[in-house]
């Protein structure tokens, strides 16, 4: 059922991409000339270097794909500009032309013939422009684009310090050619199309339809709206038409309301599955307009204290948290690397994605809303307060908000991550947020999130859902602490939502030992994939014991650029990924969640890059699904494993390994399945703690 509901779903996405009834989409993408900063102030030097230097790109584009990566706190923010020429076809006469970008990073100036077109303010959220009155036809017209990535503090984010924001062109550039009356396109870049679902069950679902349309005629139009529903199939299982009247002054918004009867539900992973809305715009028998947005019929409800439930049902909110960047592409990703996380997300077990700490691409909602997992929206307002963001913050969200209305993937709405003093400030605008969001989506949550653990914070509780980020053993106590923080919240905030929405430790994968304490010092430079193991083992442990966390989400499925960070080893790096930034190695944490969360067979031996052994008599921890694991090393089988933190948890003691080579083999018998895994160690001599361990050869090729 799966793979049909895809191919339905990239069929909408397709579709968008060419050609709809009523109006033209084109990609615009190639042959765009780009020249970077700085530039001079004086004039007579400003031309000149204007005039020459142009460099010939392809969108998606930024100029920061290595140097936010490489160097800590030396890569460039500033001006930038991008340029196009356009020629517009005599079958344009009479249409309105718009350009949409889907994001670029962070403040943009478009430019037509020399003259304004506009501006956007933020380097996430998409926008777009009406050039229809700039463009002059039979001639070539010149598409300026200035971008800027330099931190403002009426820009969120206000910082680069958690994230760098990438500077450029960074997703995909449409051409959008409409009849005069149409769907809106400048409804702050929306499909000017907005889905609403109520009373849904099983025995029926209540749906209403609003759609926004211009007028661009000059004169009073008659036209018809049509809105079709269509079943995964193609079978149209509900049409509803009107004659309506559009006034040539104002977007206008026509509302349609009807049942659907029986309707397959969206399930989340288990069936994921998705009809579709068609919303046409006829005249005269014509389609004038046309426009294909995702129908998930699902019912999100949270108990506090008890969890998530999806369609009345209690649903399981295994969470991981993304970045969009990746090694030597920046954020100027195609769909084979949307795709390519993904696919590693499901393949861990994953149901839940906090997409962090920004509005990521329309694409990967989509495919989120396909492939049934649950998705956490949420806006650049983090890590840092300059008060002067207010207007932005608000603006950014109604942005998400509108752009991403009708994915039946997304719950909640994300107001803030770590922002503070002044508290009273904070609190008031996290509270305006809250209204700005109830009052684009009434029907879905809001959540905001703080990282110091305290319920009675004063930025708190100003959200649906209350978030907190806590890292016990790497920024603050010890991995055990964890426990006695859940319980007491529990005992004192009964009726809270609350949910662990970041935790974990960096792992520097060529950082290796035995040596684990129950808490280590983030500030030195060593980063022991080893300890990042153990602390996701005990946490996950007790977060899976307390239904009072509705969901967690760990921190982070991948590593990422932090251009001003120079910690463990390696420069502008994040490394709490449980996969390394050029996504080429699984850490011992992934294979830790994959056996806990999901249904494909899991045996794995844990500690394979710490190849060379610092203690002759050790411990080796296996990780089965499918089953408790039969230990040999060097042929010899020891003795039965305990049982660890979860019932996929097994570790054998006293495991005595010979002087030299060492092959460890855990296997499992399921039936007349049986599942292996084996790796080699190598024993030399006793070390002591902190005595350097031999690199595996095997991590050289990780970019450090």
């Amino acid at each position: 059922m799966w793979k049909k509901v895809l191919l339905f779903w990239l069929g909408i996405v397709v579709t968008v991409g060419v050609q709809a009834e009523g109006r033209t989409i084109k990609a615009f993408n190639d042959n765009w000339q780009f020249k970077r900063g700085p530039f001079p102030e004086d004039p007579v030097k400003w031309q000149a270097v204007w005039e020459k230097g142009w460099k010939e790109v392809q969108l998606p584009h930024t100029w920061n794909a290595r140097d936010m990566q490489e160097q800590h706190n030396n890569f460039y923010a500033g001006p930038a500009y991008y340029r196009k020429r356009l020629s517009v076809s005599p079958d344009w006469k009479g249409k309105n032309i718009f350009l949409r970008f889907e994001g670029i990073g962070q403040v943009a100036e478009i430019y037509v013939n020399g003259e304004y077109a506009g501006n956007h303010l933020g380097g996430y959220s998409a926008c777009a422009f009406d050039l229809t009155a700039l463009l002059k036809s039979g001639e070539e017209n010149e598409i300026l684009v200035r971008v800027d990535n330099s931190s403002r503090p009426d820009v969120i984010p206000v910082n680069h310090s958690l994230f760098g924001v990438y500077g450029g062109i960074y997703r995909p550039v449409w051409l959008v050619i409409t009849e005069p009356v149409h769907i809106a396109v400048t409804d702050y870049a929306s499909p000017g199309v907005y889905i609403t679902q109520k009373n849904v069950s099983a025995r029926q679902a209540e749906v209403g339809i609003k759609v926004k349309i211009e007028n661009r005629l000059g004169t009073v139009c008659r036209m018809e709206l049509e809105n079709a529903v269509y079943d995964a199939e193609g079978k149209v299982c509900k049409l509803q038409r009107e004659e309506i009247i559009v006034l040539p002054q104002g977007t206008q918004e026509f509302r349609q309301q009807f049942r659907i009867k029986r309707p397959h539900l969206w399930q989340g992973r288990p069936d994921p599955y998705l009809y579709k809305v068609v919303t046409r715009l006829k005249r005269e028998g014509q389609i004038w307009d046309e426009v294909i947005q995702p129908l998930g019929f699902r019912k999100y409800e949270i108990i506090a204290g008890k969890g998530f439930y999806l369609n009345g049902e209690k649903y399981p909110m295994y969470g991981v948290t993304r970045h969009q960047d990746w090694w030597g592409l920046g954020s100027a990703l195609g769909r084979e690397q949307h795709d390519a996380d993904l696919a590693a997300i499901l393949d861990i077990g994953a149901t839940t994605i906090r997409l962090a700490h920004y509005q990521q691409s329309d694409y990967f909602y989509s495919r989120c809303d396909s492939l049934g997992l649950i998705v956490w929206a949420e806006i650049p307002f983090v890590n840092r307060v300059s008060t002067q963001e207010g207007p932005n913050a608000k603006e950014q969200l109604r942005e998400l908000i509108r752009q991403s209305f009708n994915h039946p993937s997304i719950y909640v709405w994300g107001l803030h991550n770590e922002v503070y003093a002044p508290t009273a400030y904070t609190a008031a605008l996290t509270r305006q947020l809250h209204d700005v969001a109830k009052t684009e989506d009434p029907d879905r949550y809001t959540v905001s999130v703080n990282g110091y653990g305290h319920m009675e914070h004063p930025v708190n509780r100003n959200a649906d859902i209350q978030g907190m980020n806590r890292y016990f053993g790497w920024y603050e106590k010890n991995i055990q602490a964890i426990q006695p923080w859940i319980e007491d919240l529990e005992t004192r905030f009964p009726d809270y939502k609350l949910m662990l929405t970041e935790y974990g430790a960096d792992a520097n994968i060529a950082h290796q030992t035995e040596y684990i304490e129950e808490s280590l010092d983030w500030t030195k430079a060593f980063y022991p994939e080893t300890f990042q193991t153990k602390t996701h083992e005990y946490q996950w442990g007790i977060i899976a014991q307390h239904p009072y966390i509705i969901a967690s989400y760990l921190w982070n499925m991948f590593d990422f650029a932090v251009p001003m960070w120079k910690r463990g080893g390696v420069e502008a790096r994040n490394m709490k990924g449980l996969i390394t930034f050029d996504r080429q190695v699984k850490k011992d944490a992934y294979y830790w969640y994959k056996a806990n969360w999901s249904k494909e067979p899991v045996v794995y031996i844990t500690q394979r890059r710490l190849k060379e052994r610092e203690k002759q008599q050790t411990e080796v921890t296996v990780y089965s699904n499918v089953g408790r694991p039969d230990l040999y090393v060097n042929g010899i089988r020891q003795s039965p494993a305990r049982q660890g933190y979860t019932d996929v948890h097994f570790i054998f003691e006293n495991v005595r390994l010979n002087k030299g080579k060492n092959v460890l083999e855990a296997i499992v018998q399921q039936g007349d399945k049986t599942h292996t895994d084996q790796i080699e160690w190598n024993y030399t001599r006793e070390r002591k703690a902190g005595e350097a361990v031999p690199l595996d050869k095997n991590t050289e090729h990780w970019g450090f």
